[in-house]
Parts: C-alpha cells; sequence; structure tokens
C-alpha cells in the first residue's frame, strides 16, 4: 500500500474511533456508535495487512475465523446479567495480546538493545498488559462466583505487592539499559501475574464493576504501550482512547458511590452479606400483592419504577413494557429512575430497557428523576438494593454520602424484592419498613407480570 494512502487510510479511522466514542455517550446514538468504531477497526486491520510484512495470512484469517465465532456464540448466549463477566474476559484477553506482542518483539531482539524508548515501551505493556490479564480473570471470578467475593486479605499483602511493583519497576529500568535477556522478560511476566492476583483478591464483589472499568483503562494503555512497541501510530491513538474512556467512566462510577478508586482499590470494602439488621429494636415490613398494589397504580398521575439487578437477574424487563404500556394506556405519567452503578455495569439498566424498546425519553438520569420524586404518586423499586437505601444520608453509615434515588420522598413505595436480604454494601435498608413502603415478595418478572395483568383489569 502505498504510504499517502496508508495515513489516509489511518485518519479515516481515528476518526471513526473518535466519533464512534462520542455516540457511544447516548444509549439512542450507541449503536451507530459502535458500528462506527467496528469500521473503523476493519479499516485500520486492513490497511496493516495490506502495509506490514504478514508471515502467514492462512494463520491471521484462522484467527479471525475462529474469533467470529467465538464472538457469535458469545452475543447470542450470554445473558445481560452475565455482560460484566464478558467484559471482564474482554479486558484481560486485550491486555493479554498486548503483553505477548511486546514479549515477542523483545524476544526477537535478544542480545540487542532495544533502546531507551523501546526498552520502556516494551516493559510497560508486559507490566500493565498482564496486569490487566490476571487481574481481569480474578475480577471474572469474583463476579461469577467462583471465587469468594468477599476480600481476601492476608498479612503483610500490600507490603509484597509493593516489593512486586518496585521490582517490575527495576525489569523495566533494566529493559531500557542493556541487552534483552529472555529471563528477565519471563521473570517480569510472571511476576505482573502474580501483582495482578493481588491487586484484585482483596476487592470485595460490590466493587467489581469499578475494577472492570479500570482494567478497560489499563488494556488500553497496554495497547498504547504495544503501538510504540510496533511503531504504530493508530494503535497508540486506539488504545489511549480505550485507557482514558475507562478512566474516566471509572471516576464517574466511584463519584455515583461517593468513594475514592483509593478506597475502592485497598479499603476491603463490598462483601456479600445476607444477614438483616440485628441491631436496635425489631422492625416490620408491610406485605402486599399485586391486587392491592394494581389499584395505587392505576389510579396514580405519575408513577416512577427504579430498576435493579433483580430486574436484570429475573429478565423482567418485557414485562415492565407491558406495564408501563398498560399505565399509559390510562393515562398515567411513567418514568425511569436510572441509578448510574444499578445493575453490575454502567448502563446496565438502559440497555437492559432498551431490550423491551422502551423509550430512551422515560429514563431519566439520578438528578432528574429525584427532582420528579416529590411529585410521583408511587414508586415502584424492581430489585434494587443500595442505590435506595436512606442510610446513605447516616454519616455513620457505609454508604454515607452515596447519591442514592430519593424514592423515600415519593408517597407510596412499592418495592419488588424476594426477601429483606441485604444488597452488596451488605446493610440493611429501612426503606423497607417506613410506613409508605409496600414489600411484594415476588420474583420481579412474575410480580411485574401479575401488575400488569391486575392494573388492566382496574
Amino acid at each position: 500500500m502505498p504510504p499517502m494512502l496508508l495515513e489516509l487510510a489511518y485518519i479515516l479511522s481515528a476518526f471513526l474511533f473518535i466519533l464512534g466514542l462520542k455516540r457511544l455517550g447516548s444509549p439512542a446514538t450507541a449503536p451507530a456508535g459502535n458500528s462506527m468504531a467496528a469500521a473503523a477497526m476493519l479499516i485500520a486491520v486492513v490497511a496493516t495487512l495490506l502495509d506490514r510484512q504478514v508471515v502467514s495470512y492462512a494463520g491471521i484469517a484462522g484467527g479471525i475465523v475462529g474469533g467470529a465465532i467465538v464472538g457469535t456464540i458469545l452475543a447470542r448466549r450470554v445473558q445481560m446479567t452475565a455482560m460484566p463477566q464478558l467484559v471482564a474476559v474482554f479486558n484481560g484477553f486485550g491486555g493479554g495480546a498486548s503483553a505477548l506482542v511486546a514479549s515477542a518483539e523483545l524476544i526477537r531482539q535478544t542480545g540487542m538493545e532495544p533502546g531507551i524508548a523501546g526498552g520502556i515501551a516494551a516493559g510497560v505493556g508486559i507490566l500493565v498488559g498482564t496486569v490487566t490479564f490476571s487481574g481481569s480473570v480474578i475480577a471474572w471470578g469474583k463476579l461469577q462466583g467462583v471465587i469468594t467475593q468477599r476480600p481476601v486479605l492476608f498479612p503483610l499483602q500490600r507490603v509484597v505487592s509493593f516489593l512486586l511493583f518496585a521490582a517490575l519497576v527495576a525489569g523495566v529500568i533494566l529493559l531500557a539499559a542493556g541487552p534483552v535477556d529472555p529471563l528477565l522478560v519471563l521473570a517480569m511476566a510472571g511476576a505482573a501475574l502474580l501483582l495482578g492476583i493481588l491487586l484484585v483478591v482483596p476487592i470485595g464483589g460490590a466493587d467489581m464493576p469499578v475494577v472492570v472499568s479500570l482494567l478497560n483503562s489499563y488494556s488500553g494503555l497496554a495497547a498504547s504501550a504495544a503501538g510504540f512497541v510496533l511503531g504504530n501510530a493508530l494503535l497508540i491513538l486506539a488504545g489511549a482512547l480505550v485507557g482514558a474512556a475507562g478512566l474516566i467512566l471509572t471516576q464517574l462510577m466511584c463519584r455515583a458511590m461517593n468513594r475514592s478508586l483509593a478506597n475502592v482499590a485497598f479499603g476491603a470494602f463490598g462483601g456479600v452479606d445476607t444477614t438483616v439488621g440485628q441491631d436496635g429494636p425489631a422492625r416490620t415490613a408491610r406485605s402486599t400483592t399485586a391486587e392491592e398494589a394494581a389499584p395505587l397504580l392505576g389510579h396514580a398521575s405519575r408513577v416512577a419504577i427504579i430498576p435493579g439487578y433483580g430486574l436484570a437477574v429475573a429478565q423482567a424487563q418485557h414485562e415492565v413494557k407491558k406495564l408501563v404500556s398498560n399505565l399509559e394506556e390510562r393515562g398515567v405519567e411513567v418514568y425511569f429512575a436510572i441509578h448510574p452503578v444499578a445493575g453490575r455495569m454502567p448502563g446496565h439498566m438502559n440497555v437492559l430497557l432498551a431490550e423491551a424498546d422502551i423509550p430512551y425519553e422515560l429514563l431519566l438520569d439520578l438528578d432528574d428523576a429525584n427532582d420528579q420524586m416529590p411529585r410521583t404518586d408511587v414508586a415502584i423499586v424492581v430489585g434494587a438494593n443500595d442505590v435506595v437505601n436512606p442510610e446513605a444520608r447516616n454519616p455513620a453509615s457505609a454508604i454515607a454520602g452515596m447519591p442514592i434515588v430519593e424514592v423515600d420522598r415519593a408517597t407510596t413505595v412499592v418495592v419488588i424484592k424476594r426477601s429483606l436480604s441485604t444488597g452488596f454494601a451488605g446493610i440493611d435498608n429501612p426503606l423497607f419498613y417506613k410506613n409508605r413502603t409496600m414489600m411484594l415478595f415476588a420474583d420481579a418478572k412474575v410480580a411485574m407480570a401479575d401488575l400488569a395483568r391486575e392494573v388492566r383489569e382496574v
């Protein structure tokens, strides 16, 4: 490929990457943004293959076909509730691929001096990429439930992690200062694998979505480092975009929980606890049925629906759509209050509701929804817990200061949950025991179907 055409292809690809990333900021434009980013990657791959000397086109074709098959199967079979695990796997593979590229390039230069810039880029690629890989495996295990969601701690854990990191930094310096030694490359990869494990196991399951977002940023930084190793400007740009977007998303999630990234990483917070508040006087939650709650909904002027992880687990989004349609036929104004960290990843609820063709304009962010709540007749909480917990206003609470959906300001609250169990934060929710709260104990899908049917008959 002529150099000018290659540069033009890379410029077009970079433009589509940036525009696609911009469009991912809204559920309405996200599908088009995703298509643009995919087209950008296709252009980049084709242009690179036409320009670079490729050892085996057959091997590359096999990888493309194999990847397409695996990707199609995953896209069709993975449930929305398992999407965070899938993202963790993608992050891990991305980081691992970047680490392999950097390692292979260094081993190819065995006995040679890569130079300061080349040695640092390759060393950072190995360090960040391998940490991303092993850390993502642990994050996947915690989200999937094959590894305990409680923080795993042992004596001198942070000291060991710091010493490993210091050793890896020293390894990067050695790579930049002298001839390449394959044993040093392998030792760095092994140390980085262990460091990734040690960084993630102390973090509780409740914080795994934040960790996945941070690892996504790491995978972008690793890709950018691989771009420096290969001398590919577009890979540097694409990796930087992923790294920056992941870091911004991580900050937004931390802000939504009113916690710092350091507190997430070192606070050992988020172990799942199924105990219900045992301190203080005994309290009673008022239970209800779909038949009792339906008249409240059918004769309301404004109804808010607050979705949570329980809705995703039950796959109740289509039943929610039926309830919304039935209420709107009666002239009831319906809106959804979307908390930034509802579910297991940012945008989880938005995507879930979009599957049921619920209009985007009904989905309000936290601030707009809270402005509407005092004028709301009924707030229906579907499988959410911590994001509606009034304990966030208690300075002594573990979730003190966390922004919540202020459903307790609505006239009546209907909470759909299987039980009074705690959320990921492991603390009881006083909302369940308030006079204006009614507990509908049922699977979210069954409860929403019953409510939709009863509202139609009111």
